[in-house]
Parts: C-alpha cells; sequence; structure tokens
C-alpha cells in the first residue's frame, strides 16, 4: 500500500511538472505569435520631414535659431516616426521631437549620452521656473566640460511624462495620445 501510494504521489507530481511545462509552451506561443504579428505590419513612415515641421520661434522667452544635425542624426531622423530638430537659444541646445506614433526609437537622453562615453552622475527629478516637471542628469566625460541634461515628453492634453519607458507603455496601450514633444536640453556647466 506504501507503495502504491508512493507511485501516485509521484505520478501526481510529474502530471503537474508536465502540465506547467505545457502552459508554459503555450504561453510561449502566444508570445510568439503576438510579437510575429506586430512584426508583419511595418512602422509607421516618418510622415512629416523636420523641415517641414514648423518648430517654435522661442523657448522661455528667448529666441531660438535651427542648428545643423549632423550625418548620424540625420540619418537616425529618416527613420524617426514623426520629426527632429536641434535649436539653440544661444545659452542651450535643445533636441525637440515631435513623435508621431509611440516608438522604442525615442529612449531616455542618459542612454545616448552613455553610448557617446559620458559618465551619468546626479539624476533626479526637478522643476523648472514654469513648474514644468523634468529628468535631469549631469554627462561627463573625461577631459570635456560638464553638461547638464534636461528632458520631458508632453501628449497632446498636455500630460507630461519624465520616464520615456511610462510614455511609450501609456501612448502603445491608448492612455496618452499623440503627437507628442519631446524636448531635450542640454546646457554646459560653469
Amino acid at each position: 500500500m506504501a507503495i502504491a501510494l508512493l507511485d501516485r504521489c509521484f505520478a501526481n507530481r510529474f502530471v503537474h511538472r508536465m502540465l506547467h511545462k505545457a502552459l508554459f509552451a503555450l504561453a510561449m506561443l502566444l508570445c510568439l505569435a503576438w510579437s510575429g504579428s506586430a512584426a508583419l505590419h511595418p512602422p509607421p513612415p516618418a510622415a512629416v520631414a523636420s523641415a517641414a515641421h514648423e518648430w517654435p520661434s522661442e523657448w522661455d522667452g528667448a529666441p531660438l535659431r535651427p542648428l545643423a544635425m549632423s550625418e548620424v542624426e540625420g540619418r537616425f531622423a529618416e527613420r524617426f516616426p514623426g520629426a527632429i530638430a536641434r535649436l539653440t537659444d544661444g545659452e542651450q541646445v535643445l533636441v525637440m521631437r515631435q513623435v508621431n506614433a509611440p516608438t522604442r526609437m525615442l529612449h531616455p537622453a542618459a542612454d545616448c549620452y552613455r553610448a557617446l562615453g559620458y559618465g551619468i552622475a546626479q539624476a533626479r527629478l526637478e522643476r523648472d521656473l514654469h513648474e514644468r516637471l523634468w529628468r535631469c542628469f549631469v554627462a561627463e566625460r573625461a577631459s570635456m566640460q560638464k553638461i547638464r541634461v534636461c528632458e520631458r515628453i508632453v501628449d497632446a492634453r498636455g500630460d507630461a511624462f519624465t520616464d520615456t519607458s511610462a510614455w511609450y507603455w501609456a501612448a502603445a496601450s491608448g492612455r496618452s495620445n499623440g503627437p507628442w514633444q519631446a524636448v531635450t536640453l542640454a546646457r554646459p556647466m560653469k
């Protein structure tokens, strides 16, 4: 009788393990099917070229003038679902992006600076003189001046995001509607 009971318990555990593995395999197949169907739909084309988009002529009361994009930035902008511009008010560089669709091509500025060899420090949320919330950090690279970088994303309703991932999931799920304006400010530190 004890052997029969052990056999029954072992069989149940075996059945449970096999059931869990089968359910996991089914979940993986569903994930693959979902991601595969997303891959079949090409990303939306960049609907508006940077030159055709009307960018603001001033920022916080200071006049803006356009800056040329590098060759790498230009290639990136060609694939971006929206428009990108580099502007300056004479004190700082503004990278403005109008985003027409949720995209993983919009990522945190800290990632870009890290990729360029900068160290990131003093990352925190801050409010400016206009009470706008920004995600800010200091970027520093050996033998170069420190740069203070702040960024935020604003949707069509005026709701702001300081976290790119939170913005992406809100946009992808329909909780935030575009077009969105992403602004990155970079100011050399004295």
